[in-house]
């Protein structure tokens, strides 16, 4: 961690701090391009996201070799372009799993490399800023900042507003947000108009059913549930739990097909996975995790709707490959009904073997 000599730097030239962007006087020793105000932003930003991109920073930050032709030249403008949107997808990936995992503080470094690649590559009005926006704005949400994620939501409107191009996934993930600030504002009748606004943009993107709209349903819920229409909000999380449910367990069986196939050409198994990123299996944990500890909580009136969750939560970490996370809630399940291995939950999880 080197404290920057302000002798040292160039005339003229400003160096900001990779966070806040106020006037930087420490820089990044390994990788010698990035900078900061003060220990505390450099500490934040390396256990967010620094850690991971570190060296793929330099090339960006630093003058372009000399080419020997225009050809060459152009093919390595082509390289920094390409690097620049992989770095704009996996600090978003890596945001929004911090913000499913709950940690919000660690989700603003990534989400702001998002946003800041995002300018480079789409320019500063583009309607691709809004993801990042939206991040930035959850982010602030989870941290009780509202004033500040109600700015990050403005910025993300008025973009989509002077766009003409704007997707429905982009609309949806909006409307989303804009529910959660008006749910954190108590809004409730606003929030709902926001979230069934989720819904019908993400299921004209995705589909109804799809892993992708599911958010939307969820959040819906949660508000019945908070005013006590609780038909309403069990409907809803028994048609979220549906929706994972279906995906893993068709996802597990053209995993045992494929699996089935190679072992005849191949004579070698093909690995398990969920099919999704670490920022879906993280929203995946969250909702499940959420929904059964909601069930259990009533499990005496409907035992069966939790161990339909724990159902789809054994699946989930059996395809993420953690047998022990997966054993515990099979365990589980078996303790608090005391049912033996005739039980339905047995034959249920039965088929993951």
């Amino acid at each position: 961690m080197n404290v920057i000599y302000p002798l040292a730097v160039p005339k003229g030239r400003r160096l900001c701090c990779e966070v806040c962007e106020a006037p930087a006087e420490r820089v990044c020793a390994a990788c010698t391009v990035t900078y900061y105000c003060s220990a505390v932003h450099q500490r934040a930003d390396w256990g967010s996201i620094h850690e991971k991109i570190c060296q793929l920073l330099i090339p960006l930050r630093t003058s372009m070799p000399f080419y020997n032709s225009e050809e060459e030249r152009q093919h390595g403008l082509q390289q920094l372009q390409q690097r620049q949107k992989y770095l704009i997808e996996f600090c978003y990936t890596v945001a929004q799993k911090y913000l499913f995992e709950g940690k919000h503080e660690d989700a603003v470094p990534a989400a702001l490399h998002s946003l800041r690649f995002r300018k480079n590559v789409h320019g500063l009005s583009s309607v691709e800023l809004v993801p990042a926006y939206l991040l930035l704005a959850e982010a602030s949400l989870g941290l009780g900042r509202i004033v500040q994620a109600e700015e990050y939501l403005a910025q993300a409107q008025w973009t989509v507003l002077k766009s003409s191009e704007c997707s429905y996934a982009t609309n949806s993930l909006l409307h989303r947000n804009l529910g959660l600030l008006c749910i954190a504002k108590e809004n409730h009748e606003e929030a709902r108009f926001h979230l069934a606004n989720d819904i019908y943009f993400s299921s004209c993107a995705f589909g109804t059913e799809d892993i992708r709209t599911s958010g939307g349903y969820f959040h819906l819920a949660n508000i019945f549930y908070g005013l006590n229409k609780l038909e309403l909000a069990d409907m809803l999380y028994t048609k979220v739990s549906e929706i994972w449910n279906k995906y893993l367990n068709d996802h597990y069986q053209v995993l045992s097909q494929a699996r089935i196939q190679q072992i005849d050409l191949l004579g070698k198994q093909l690995e398990t996975d969920t099919g999704l990123d670490e920022a879906q299996e993280a929203e995946a944990i969250r909702i499940l995790t959420a929904i059964l500890n909601l069930r259990e909580s009533s499990a005496d009136s409907a035992p069966q709707k939790t161990v339909f969750v724990l159902k789809t939560l054994v699946m989930l970490y059996h395809l993420m490959m953690n047998p022990s996370k997966a054993s515990l809630l099979r365990k589980a399940a078996c303790l608090q009904w005391r049912w033996n291995s005739s039980s339905w939950i047995q034959l249920c999880i039965a088929q993951l073997h």
